[in-house]
């Protein structure tokens, strides 16, 4: 596998910010698809992913010490594989089912839910910040999907529902690790095998549904570019910026995906956020920046459970 330089930390922060722009235009660029539809825009950006992502790992590492890592990866390997395939598969289902920011704001809450979830299971000590953040965005999540509850659009709740398995995926597979590396076991630190084979599982578990295609030659092209500007590159980059910031650095910067996202879908489609949407999203952007904020000022940020979630596409 071939060595590069390390990136300064200032290269970090641009390269995360060149991330989160290339994260963020999911929304926008499946709102002009023409005839695909569903299952069938998550098995094309999904089967695109796992080619584009295959190539630069083979490019990057050579085929044999991938497939060993592959190959020797063990079940904490496959069970975050697992959690990606979940991911993969939500998101894109219920970006065609709800908003581009409702779904954004719900993916920013995966680092409260590695929090709780490693509270629950790994037993880890939440501090005060945390538990206000959870508070305020709890209140946040309220104000924005009380509507929906109270007898909103049936279709954006199912798309706001499906759409929350992808913290969830994300805070299980975060505490998996920090339990398998407690436990003294080899944990794979860079998941991006992981990634690839979840991307494999998303294409081959929607390819049923996704038959017969309808994709036009337009579509597939939009859904080409999800798979390997959206997901493949960044997710590479993402990797290699990962390794200089600290944890707390890495989630505000992928704060971003949010603001960039929404602002993308707003000038590109007709799709506005609805004043609870803009309300309750600010609540729970607020909560999240003020807590990893404060780890980041509190100098604890490259320890801390809960700001490792935030920094995963989907």
């Amino acid at each position: 596998m071939p060595h590069s330089r390390p990136l300064t930390h200032r290269q970090a922060v641009l390269t995360m910010i060149v991330v989160t722009l290339m994260w963020s235009i999911a929304g926008v660029v499946s709102r002009h698809l023409d005839a695909a539809r569903t299952f069938e825009v998550t098995f094309w950006r999904s089967a695109v992913n796992a080619v584009a992502l295959a190539g630069l790992l083979v490019a990057w590492r050579g085929a044999g010490p991938l497939w060993r890592q592959i190959r020797d990866g063990g079940w904490l390997l496959w069970a975050s594989s697992a959690c990606w395939c979940v991911m993969f598969t939500a998101f894109m289902v219920a970006l065609t089912l709800t908003t581009v920011a409702n779904l954004l704001i719900i993916m920013s809450l995966a680092p409260l839910f590695t929090a709780l979830i490693a509270r629950l299971a790994l037993g880890h000590r939440l501090p005060w910040r945390t538990w206000g953040a959870i508070a305020v965005a709890a209140g946040g999540i309220a104000w924005m999907y009380g509507p929906q509850m109270a007898g909103g659009d049936e279709r954006h709740l199912w798309g706001s529902l499906i759409g929350l398995t992808v913290p969830l995926a994300g805070a299980t597979m975060w505490t998996l690790l920090q339990h398998s590396s407690q436990a003294g076991a080899a944990a794979p630190r860079d998941m991006t095998p992981a990634v690839l084979l979840g991307s494999l599982g998303s294409a081959v578990l929607t390819l049923p549904g996704a038959w017969p295609f309808q994709a036009t030659v337009h579509d597939l092209a939009l859904l080409g570019l999800l798979g390997v500007v959206q997901l493949a590159v960044p997710c590479v980059l993402a990797v290699a910026a990962g390794k200089v910031l600290k944890a707390p650095e890495a989630a505000l910067l992928g704060l971003l995906e949010i603001v960039f996202g929404v602002a993308w879908t707003w000038l590109g489609t007709d799709e506005s956020p609805t004043p609870a949407v803009l309300g309750g999203g600010g609540l729970v952007l607020l909560a999240l920046a003020g807590n990893e904020a404060l780890a980041l000022w509190g100098g604890r940020g490259g320890r801390e459970p809960s700001a490792e979630g935030g920094t995963l596409p989907a």
